[in-house]
């Protein structure tokens, strides 16, 4: 893998921004007066702290932490005055109970453990002059929060493009995989077990959380980022196909389901030469198709593979149409069944956006 295609690796970035970030942070405070230098340490630390995958994460992180360590500060100074008569061992534990209560408030999020630490920290080394030491600490940590957002915005501040689309693409994979798993089973003749499709549907609800929290990570990444306008176009496209391949899921899960329980192509209504298992296993094959080919190859003069496989698809779906219009209904729960099939799929290739092109004129 070369140096460029890992710089733009998310975990990559961030251990730049970290570096990069920390030890700023640590030459600005060694610049401070003695009184602040000899607690230098403390700088990077806030600087590592601030450093996230979007500047809005470390712009939140950042002033969280911050606001963290100065509650600790405060419960440990104020239970230590309120208890001088009692054991210290009691007043630690006083002072502990009372941080993790706090570190229960929503507001702190993924920073709430700095309340206790910061408790313990005053406690046990702080206590000869808390004021001096919450300006030396805090004071530097946030100094070096600040210059963390400050490198994160900078330097080459993250969208997290890249990561969304391997997301997307893997659960692109699956989702279609899972469809033409379903339509072997029905060519096999074969009636799909539902405690089987259960467990496989578990990897492809996985994937599909994390290709959310992906898309999610990205409409994050766009807050106060300069580089949001220039990638607006392709975040749009990201958020768009993301919503899209979730929408489908959503469609395939019920499908699914009546195919595992209610299984319409051997409930009454195979009237035709071709049997209904075949053209159902065809329309869903046929989407399969369409949710791995995502985009266009060519500007529309000539087909392409993504065409072919809407044709193909669309084929699949009127032969399953053409047999519901000239089944005799023997059995209504399998003929309705076998036409929310035929809906869902219909459903599915439009939220893809599979239409036929026209030829552009040469």
């Amino acid at each position: 893998m070369s140096l460029w295609v890992q710089l733009h690796q998310p975990a990559v970035q961030r251990g730049v921004r970290a570096a990069v970030a920390a030890a700023l942070a640590w030459q600005v405070a060694v610049l401070l007066p003695p009184m602040l230098s000899e607690y230098a340490y403390s700088a990077p630390l806030g600087a590592v702290i601030a450093v996230h995958p979007t500047i809005a994460d470390s712009a939140s992180a950042a002033w969280r932490s911050v606001l963290a360590i100065l509650t600790g500060f405060a419960l440990a100074v104020g239970l230590y005055e309120l208890t001088r008569a009692v054991p210290n061992a009691l007043t630690i534990a006083l002072i502990v109970a009372a941080a993790i209560t706090v570190e229960q408030l929503r507001l702190w999020r993924e920073q709430a453990s700095w309340v206790s630490f910061a408790a313990l920290l005053m406690i046990t080394v702080g206590l000869d002059d808390p004021g001096a030491y919450v300006l030396r600490y805090a004071g530097l940590t946030l100094l070096g929060a600040a210059i963390g957002v400050l490198v994160t915005t900078v330097l080459f501040p993250p969208l997290q493009l890249t990561r969304a689309v391997d997301r997307i693409a893997v659960a692109r994979s699956l989702l279609a995989t899972h469809l033409d798993e379903i339509a072997a089973t029905l060519r096999e003749g074969q009636v799909p077990d539902p405690a089987e499709w259960a467990g496989r549907a578990a990897g492809l609800d996985r994937a599909l959380d994390r290709m959310r929290a992906a898309e999610a990570q990205v409409e994050r990444a766009r807050r106060a980022n300069p580089r949001a306008r220039r990638w607006q176009g392709r975040a749009a496209g990201i958020r768009e196909e993301s919503r899209a391949v979730d929408r489908v899921a959503v469609l395939v899960d019920d499908l699914t389901s009546l195919v595992v329980e209610l299984q319409p192509h051997r409930r009454g209504v195979d009237r035709v030469e071709a049997g209904a298992g075949w053209l159902l296993a065809d329309a869903l094959a046929g989407l399969a198709g369409v949710v791995r080919t995502p985009h266009h190859s060519t500007d529309g003069t000539a087909p392409d593979l993504r065409d072919l496989r809407i044709a193909a698809a669309e084929a699949a779906l009127d032969r399953l149409v053409s047999l519901l219009r000239n089944a005799q209904v023997a059995d209504e729960d399998g003929f309705f069944a076998l036409g929310a099939v035929a809906v869902g799929v219909r459903r599915g290739l439009a939220a893809l956006g599979a239409h036929r092109r026209q030829p552009q004129p040469a």
